[in-house]
C-alpha cells in the first residue's frame, strides 16, 4: 500500500506506510540502515514525483508556449497546469502571481534586484532578521550596495526568538522592505510573518517571507499573510532540485522591471526598442525546468493526498519526542529553543567538547544523516556565541526509531569521547608546546605521498579510512590555543583551522607549516597535509597534485568544497607560503 494511493485519507496515521513511497529509505549508507535527518537541506522524493519526472522525459518532453506541434503543445499544458497547481497550494488569488525560479534564493535575488533596485533610495531601510539565512542577507546587501539603502536587523533572544518590540522600534524609520523567514533553517524559530506583515505594511513597507522551511510542514495562505512576496524551493517540498516559486502581488509585479532579458518574456523586439511580455512570462526568460516544475506539482499533489491535518500534527509530536531524546543525553545542549518551533534540532556538545564536523563524521558511519556547520546563518551563529551546530530535522517519513537511533549514537560519540579525554594527556595540565613544525617525512612530496597511499590501500573502507584519520589527529601536537590569537582563520565552515607558513630557519628553499583545528578529522587532515608537504622544497610543494592523492586514497569527499572543512582552504595557504619560500621572500 502506499500513501499516494490515498489510504492515508480519514485513517491512522502510519508512518512506515508513508515511508514505502520513498525508494531512498530502503537503502544503506556506510552498510547501515539509512536513518536521514537532513531535511531542512532538502527532503527525499516519492516515487509519484520520480514516475512523473520520468513520464515527462519519455512521453511530453518538448519546448513550450512556441510549438504549434502536439507535443509542444501538451509540455505547455502540463507546465501551466503546474502553475495553477501551486497558486492553488499557496490560495494565490490569480495564477500570474506566480513566478518559476531556479529557487528560493533565485526568487529573492529576483525581488532585490528588480523592485528594490527600482524603490530603494538612499537612507531608506530594509529590515531583516538575526535569523535570516545568507540567502536573504547576501542580495539586500548588494542592492544596499548599489542605492545607498541600509540594512536594519532585528535581534533575537537566547532562545531564538524575534524581539518584536525592536522591530516596532526599527519600523519608526522610513522602511521600504521587510524580508522575514518563516521558519528559521538553523533555530527552527516559527515567526509570526502575519504580524509582521501588518506591521511593515503599516509603516509604508512591503514584506517578503522566506517559506523554504515552511511550505512543505503547514498550510500557505498568502492572501491571509497578505505578505507581498512569498518565495520557496521545490526540492524542500518533496520535489525536484532547480525548481522554486516567487509569489508576488500581481499590482507590485507589473510594475516591476524584467529580472532577466531573453527569449519568452518579449511581445515584440526591435534594435531600437523592445516591448516585454504579461505576467507571468516578463520574468521567465529563456526555457525555463519544465520537469522541475511538472515534478514540484506532483510533489503537491502528494502532500495534498496526504493532508496537513495529519501530516502536521504528527511532525510536532514527533519534534517533541525528538527534543525530549536529545535533552537528556547529558553534554547536548540544544541551540534554538522557541516556543513555537519547526522539526529543526541544531545542537553542539559541550562536555566534552566535540566538533559538529567530528559529530557528522562519526554519525555518517552509523548511518545518520545530519547536516552540520553554520548552515549558511553566520549571523546566528554569531549571536548565539559559537560557530556551528550539527542539525537534525525531520519530516512526515521520519520516525521515533530514527530519533532513537541518532539519540543512541549520539550518546555512544560522546561516551566514546569522554573516556578517550579521561585517558589521554589531552585532557590533564601540560606545558605549552613550542611550535612544532613537521622535519620532511621522505625525500619529496611524492615519495611521501606514496608511503601513506600504501597505508590507505590496505585499510580498504571507507570507514577504516576515516577512522585512520581521527586517530593521525589525535596524534597530532595541539597548538590550537597558541596559533589562533596570531592568525586569520582559514576558510572552512565546520570547524576552525588556523595555519603558520614559513621558510625553514637556515634553508634557502625549504618550505613548512604548523597547523591546528578545534576538529579531530580536521587534525588528520592537516596530519596527511604535514606528512606530504611540511618540509619539503618549496618548488616541489608547489607541483605536486594534491587533490589527485586525495582521490587515490579514498579521501576525496574531503577535498570537493572550500566550505566544508577548510581543507581546500588550508592548501591554498600552503600554496601561498610555499610560493612565497619559491620566490625568496621568508
Amino acid at each position: 500500500m502506499h500513501a499516494q494511493s490515498g489510504q492515508l485519507l480519514n485513517a491512522a496515521w502510519d508512518p512506515l506506510l508513508i515511508r514505502q513511497d520513498f525508494p531512498i529509505l530502503a537503502t544503506s549508507a556506510n552498510g547501515k540502515p539509512l536513518v536521514y535527518l537532513d531535511n531542512g537541506a532538502t527532503t527525499q522524493k516519492p516515487r509519484a514525483v520520480i514516475e512523473r519526472l520520468q513520464k515527462y522525459y519519455e512521453t511530453e518532453n518538448a519546448n513550450i508556449h512556441r510549438g504549434v506541434y502536439q507535443l509542444s503543445q501538451t509540455a505547455t499544458a502540463a507546465y501551466e497546469e503546474a502553475r495553477r497547481t501551486v497558486a492553488r497550494f499557496i490560495n494565490a488569488a490569480d495564477e500570474r502571481e506566480v513566478l518559476f525560479t531556479r529557487g528560493t534564493t533565485e526568487a529573492i535575488n529576483l525581488v532585490a534586484a528588480t523592485y528594490g533596485r527600482s524603490v530603494l533610495q538612499p537612507g531608506d531601510q530594509i529590515i531583516l532578521s538575526a535569523m535570516e539565512h545568507h540567502s536573504n542577507i547576501v542580495p539586500w546587501q548588494m542592492i544596499a550596495q548599489q542605492t545607498g539603502a541600509k540594512i536594519a536587523v532585528i535581534p533575537i533572544n537566547d532562545a531564538g526568538e524575534l524581539l518584536m518590540d525592536e522591530y516596532a522600534k526599527l519600523l519608526k524609520q522610513p522602511t521600504r522592505i521587510v524580508a522575514i523567514v518563516h521558519v528559521s533553517n538553523s533555530l527552527g524559530t516559527i515567526n509570526d510573518v502575519k504580524r509582521i506583515t501588518e506591521m511593515g505594511h503599516a509603516a509604508g513597507a512591503v514584506a517578503l517571507i522566506d517559506g523554504a522551511q515552511w511550505v512543505a510542514h503547514h498550510p500557505t495562505d498568502v492572501r491571509e499573510i497578505d505578505c507581498d512576496f512569498y518565495a520557496f524551493s521545490g526540492h524542500k517540498l518533496y520535489g525536484p532540485t532547480g525548481i522554486g516559486v516567487l509569489y508576488g502581488k500581481r499590482a507590485l509585479l507589473e510594475k516591476m522591471p524584467p529580472y532577466q532579458g531573453g527569449g519568452d518574456m518579449i511581445e515584440s523586439v526591435s534594435f531600437e526598442k523592445t516591448i516585454y511580455a504579461q505576467l507571468p512570462n516578463k520574468f521567465e526568460a529563456g526555457t525555463p525546468n519544465i520537469a522541475g516544475a511538472v515534478g514540484l506539482a506532483a510533489a503537491i499533489d502528494y502532500v495534498q493526498s496526504i493532508g496537513f491535518a495529519q501530516l502536521a500534527p504528527y511532525e510536532e509530536a514527533l519534534l517533541t519526542y525528538a527534543t525530549e531524546k536529545l535533552t537528556e543525553i547529558q553534554g547536548v545542549r540544544l541551540v534554538g529553543t522557541a516556543k513555537h518551533k519547526g522539526g529543526v534540532l541544531s545542537f553542539v556538545v559541550d562536555d566534552p567538547p566535540i566538533s559538529s564536523l567530528d559529530i557528522g563524521t562519526k554519525l555518517d558511519a552509523q548511518g545518520i544523516a545530519v547536516r552540520t556547520g553554520h548552515h549558511c546563518c553566520q549571523p546566528v551563529m554569531e549571536r548565539m556565541g559559537i560557530t556551528a551546530t550539527s542539525r537534525a530535522s525531520l519530516a512526515m517519513y521520519n520516525t521515533r526509531e530514527d530519533v532513537d537511533a541518532l539519540a543512541g549514537a549520539l550518546a555512544q560519540v560522546i561516551d566514546d569521547e569522554r573516556k578517550r579525554s579521561k585517558s589521554s594527556p589531552k585532557g590533564k595540565a601540560r606545558p605549552e608546546p613550542a611550535l612544532a613544525f613537521a622535519e620532511a617525512s621522505a625525500l619529496s612530496p611524492q615519495a611521501a605521498a606514496d608511503e601513506l597511499a600504501e597505508t590507505f590501500d590496505m585499510l580498504g573502507e571507507r570507514d577504516a579510512r576515516n577512522e585512520y584519520v581521527m586517530d593521525l589527529g589525535q596524534q597530532l601536537p595541539h597548538m590550537f590555543d597558541q596559533l589562533k590569537p596570531i592568525l586569520p582563520r582559514v576558510p572552512g565552515c565546520m570547524s576552525e583551522v588556523y595555519l603558520l607558513a614559513r621558510r625553514k630557519p637556515g634553508s634557502t628553499d625549504v618550505f613548512e607549516f604548523v597547523a591546528d583545528a578545534n576538529a579531530e578529522i580536521v587534525r588528520g587532515l592537516i596530519a596527511l597535509l604535514e606528512r606530504v608537504y611540511s618540509g619539503q622544497r618549496a618548488k616541489d610543494v608547489l607541483q605536486f597534485d594534491i587533490e589527485a592523492f586525495f582521490r587515490r586514497i579514498g579521501l576525496d569527499q574531503f577535498i570537493t568544497t572550500q566550505r566544508r572543512n577548510g581543507l581546500a582552504g588550508m592548501i591554498q595557504r600552503i600554496h601561498t607560503g610555499a610560493a612565497a619560500v619559491a620566490n625568496g621572500n621568508p
